[in-house]
């Protein structure tokens, strides 16, 4: 009887360690899929190992046919400038584009589009109206919120989430206050509805002496949508600019992104699609515009960014602008053929210290160099 109970003691140990370790390796697998379905890290500045949104494969063009402006291609060497260019350049007017070619949309190419911004979870409506943030580190995430953020506090972070506007701004950051980090958000607003006349300004306003984040973000409807001397601004999908006639009853100038000098940090513009629709003679400025209002431009990244619209697709900063990079971006004709209504570029300070003009391109492939200053 005594061997009876060791055998139906070993049974019920054996049974227990099978039981612990089937218990092991479901969490395990668990634990596996679970991070594998996150599209990326809250933390990450950059998605690695993202996977590039889908597009028609590239396929192979006979040699005559120009070069596609695929983004992929921004870490090899920039076109020939043997490459073909048509039209003639005027001062500030860079090398005009040919027609249409294999680049011809930005989320075909791999840049930012509706698909990959905004939330990626389901959103709880806030109905906040203009609220004021005052804690630090505090973090915002699957907020539907209408109404508006105006940040008095440090560490400050808005993930996932959908503001719809009718204030001045989406998000604000005032000045003494630094760390915000605004991604994977959706920044919106009602036309018609906002404080200027009607018009709302800045989708995303940095008041602050520091750094601020802005990440796969969808931005539409506000005249200036980024303002910022300072920050980072990557993967976002600007659109949609809507014009107003500002309180002073003159049309308010847009711009994708705005910068107006006098930054004491850097600007870092990298991989976003930047679209300005906006008619010249609705106030249209630029898909980025480095302006010298508050002082010089310097320190200014404008990397491998899908550019089209305003009275000029970019202005470089002007002439006192220095250490100003701008490479691998691609020009886009869908609103005016040489991208701006005026022209590519502008404002180009070729002689500044540390300015780099390098790869950039219009959507079929043809080079961009600006002309001369006049």
């Amino acid at each position: 009887m005594a061997r009876d109970r060791r055998r139906l003691l070993a049974w019920l140990l054996t049974g227990l360690v099978l039981a612990l370790v089937l218990a092991l390796y479901d969490a395990d697998r668990t634990g596996m899929s679970e991070h594998s379905a996150a599209p990326c890290p809250d933390s990450a500045l950059r998605c690695p190992g993202a996977t590039p949104p889908a597009g028609p494969a590239p396929s192979a063009a006979p040699s005559s046919a120009p070069p596609s402006a695929d983004p992929s291609a921004s870490a090899g060497p920039s076109p020939s400038a043997s490459a073909p260019a048509s039209g003639t350049p005027s001062p500030g007017t860079g090398t005009s584009p040919g027609p249409g070619g294999p680049c011809s949309s930005p989320g075909a190419c791999g840049f930012p589009d509706s698909r990959t911004t905004g939330p990626r979870i389901a959103l709880e409506r806030h109905d906040t109206g203009d609220m004021s943030v005052k804690t630090d580190g505090m973090v915002i995430k699957g907020w539907d919120i209408r109404g508006s953020l105006d940040v008095y506090a440090n560490d400050v972070t808005v993930i996932d989430s959908r503001i719809t506007s009718t204030n001045w701004w989406g998000i604000n950051l005032r000045p003494g206050f630094s760390g915000l980090r605004v991604l994977h958000t959706t920044i919106t607003a009602v036309p018609g509805k906002g404080p200027d006349n009607g018009g709302v300004d800045y989708a995303v306003s940095n008041m602050g002496g520091s750094s601020i984040e802005v990440g796969w973000c969808d931005v539409s409807v506000f005249g200036n949508a980024l303002s910022m001397g300072q920050g980072e601004i990557h993967d976002n999908y600007v659109h949609d600019i809507v014009p107003f006639r500002n309180q002073g009853g003159e049309w308010q100038h847009t711009d994708a992104v705005i910068s107006g000098g006098g930054n004491k940090g850097r600007l870092t513009i990298r991989h976003n699609t930047l679209l300005n629709p906006v008619d010249v003679h609705q106030g249209a400025s630029a898909a980025v515009g480095l302006f010298a209002d508050t002082g010089n431009v310097s320190s200014v990244v404008v990397d491998a960014n899908w550019l089209a619209g305003g009275a000029y697709a970019l202005y470089g900063g002007g002439p006192g602008a220095t250490g100003i990079q701008v490479t691998d971006n691609v020009f886009s004709a869908e609103y005016h053929p040489n991208a701006g209504a005026y022209g590519l570029v502008a404002a180009w300070n070729e002689g500044g210290a540390g300015n780099v003009w390098r790869g950039n391109r219009t959507a079929d492939g043809r080079p961009v160099v600006p002309g001369p200053t006049s």
